[in-house]
């Protein structure tokens, strides 16, 4: 993908145009959406870094919230999950702020999001994003 189809992707995406997962189950219509407290930093890979290898650590930086492991409706503006997208695609729903990915040659975008505990976004969505490329 060259860099201006990843800048239009990006701000799409940060826009609340997102893919969801093929199996995640519709967000209830009547349910109001918190405003979270948390924000979101990708702190590797950097935006434009070049990497070698099949597999890309990501570390992430959450502040003013919980990562949280338990599933529940029961929503408060400062726990929940993260989500990591790869190129569109849900690849992690992850309990901590580092991980590795499996990765592929080529240009690719790097979304993390902190969800509330019912796997669905806030209001406003607390996403990040950095684009990378593997050699």
């Amino acid at each position: 993908m060259k860099r201006p189809a990843l800048l239009l992707v990006t701000a799409l995406l940060l826009a609340g145009c997102a893919p969801r997962a093929q199996n995640s189950p519709a967000q209830p219509a009547t349910q109001v959406r918190p405003r979270s407290t948390a924000s979101l930093r990708i702190v590797t890979p950097v935006p434009g870094a070049v990497v070698t290898g099949r597999t890309l650590h990501v570390r992430l930086q959450l502040t003013g919230a919980t990562i949280t492991p338990e599933t529940s409706t029961h929503l408060t503006p400062d726990r929940g999950h993260i989500h990591l997208i790869l190129d569109g695609r849900v690849v992690s729903m992850a309990y901590g702020a580092e991980q590795d990915v499996p990765v592929t040659p080529g240009d690719h975008l790097l979304q993390a999001e902190f969800v509330a505990t019912d796997h669905f976004p806030f209001n406003p969505r607390v996403v990040t994003s950095a684009t990378f490329t593997v050699k």
